[in-house]
């Protein structure tokens, strides 16, 4: 092989290279494109601090409560901590003791802690709710509806629900004793 065929080998092998590695770039970019523009879409249909709380009712499955459903717009003119989780998720398993701790005091100051499951059956939340000997009301969303209607993804998700029912505070994540008790001061009637 002569000196020139190597040369001219090598530059089509350095081409080649250029176009590959330009593609994926490309490709990569429009990936970026389409996860940030499909993120705005998604936030522009949630609900957002100072909207109205959708209204929903769902039956309860722990029995600390005098209601067998409890509907969202019974509890108008209280504070309602509305949290959304799951048996299988760690940081909701982190949180819920500090709800558990902060609720008997918060409900004598007119606040609902008001937990909404997503798990498939009641049974794994029947055992966490003697596990943890949770006592606020704890609402069962077989279907999603509830879920689907506040736009839920992350779990745990809290929203902080003022006296008058719009939305003070939305937190997705696990909230800490401290953090917890200032929201449930925001929204105290």
């Amino acid at each position: 092989m002569s000196l020139d065929q190597m040369k001219s080998n090598k530059q089509k092998k350095k081409r080649n290279r250029f176009i590959f590695r330009t593609a994926i770039l490309a490709v990569l970019v429009a990936a970026v494109v389409f996860a940030l523009v499909s993120h705005l879409k998604e936030d522009n249909g949630g609900y957002k601090v100072g909207d109205k709380a959708p209204d929903f009712k769902l039956q309860q499955i722990s029995q600390n409560h005098d209601a067998e459903a409890i509907q969202l717009s019974d509890l108008e003119g209280k504070g309602v901590m509305l949290n959304f989780w799951a048996t299988w998720c760690k940081p909701c398993k982190e949180e819920m003791p500090y709800m558990q701790e902060l609720y008997p005091e918060y409900k004598d100051k007119g606040i609902e802690i008001v937990a909404v499951s997503l798990d498939g059956t009641e049974l794994v939340v029947d055992r966490f709710i003697d596990d943890y000997g949770l006592t606020f009301p704890i609402l069962h969303d077989k279907t999603s509806e509830v879920r689907d209607l506040y736009k839920v993804v992350p779990l745990p998700s809290t929203f902080f629900i003022n006296p008058d029912g719009e939305i003070q505070e939305i937190v997705n994540g696990a909230l800490s004793l401290e953090s917890l008790e200032g929201y449930l001061q925001e929204i105290q009637p």
